[in-house]
């Protein structure tokens, strides 16, 4: 898998294989890219959580567009490994952290700092979506006027509308048998 844009741009991620385990495809992470870039989303700067990380292809993405700091959190000890190879191979260790923990462990504190992006990509059939949302917004992890994405089953019965009363619905689209949602937090 190769980073689509940015100073890292062209440059190879390790991914591990096995069941659960579908990266972001290039079509979809331009998508999702072009969604934020849209809504005037400049990375320069900007605070990155990304939840479930698997290949970490979108904080990847995003340190190679400009972010400022990126935090993986992965709870599988083979993922977390292949995760920090990257970071060490792309030289962004002072950028990127890697958490190896339970995402709903890893959100029962409260930010320090919220985040201006926050990608959740929760593993497909385990129904981790509303429960990683209430976490979210409970904890303060979303910046004012920031962005959540969500990718999910394609076939999932999730209202994404009524998701939390902070979070506008922007975007609720499907890209073959992946669902992307993207909410902007509102500051009323």
């Amino acid at each position: 898998m190769r980073i689509i844009a940015g100073a890292l741009g062209g440059r190879n991620l390790k991914t591990v294989e096995g069941p659960g385990y579908r990266p972001a495809t290039a079509k979809v992470r331009e998508a999702i890219f072009s969604m934020l870039s849209s809504r005037g989303v400049v990375w320069s700067g900007l605070r990155v959580l990304d939840l479930f990380a698997g290949s970490g292809s979108l904080s990847f993405e995003a340190l190679s567009r400009g972010a400022q700091e990126v935090c993986l959190v992965e709870r599988e000890p083979k993922v977390v490994q292949c995760l920090n190879q990257n970071v060490e191979a792309l030289d962004v260790s002072d950028r990127c952290r890697v958490a190896e923990s339970d995402v709903l462990r890893f959100l029962r504190g409260r930010a320090y700092q919220p985040y201006d992006v926050i990608f959740a990509d929760p593993p497909y059939g385990e129904n981790r979506l509303v429960p990683t949302l209430k976490a979210i917004m409970k904890g303060g992890w979303l910046a004012p006027d920031g962005y959540l994405l969500a990718e999910i089953e394609g076939l999932l019965r999730f209202d994404a509308a009524a998701a939390h009363e902070e979070l506008e619905l922007e975007i609720d689209r499907n890209y073959g048998q992946t669902r992307i949602i993207l909410w902007h937090k509102t500051n009323e």
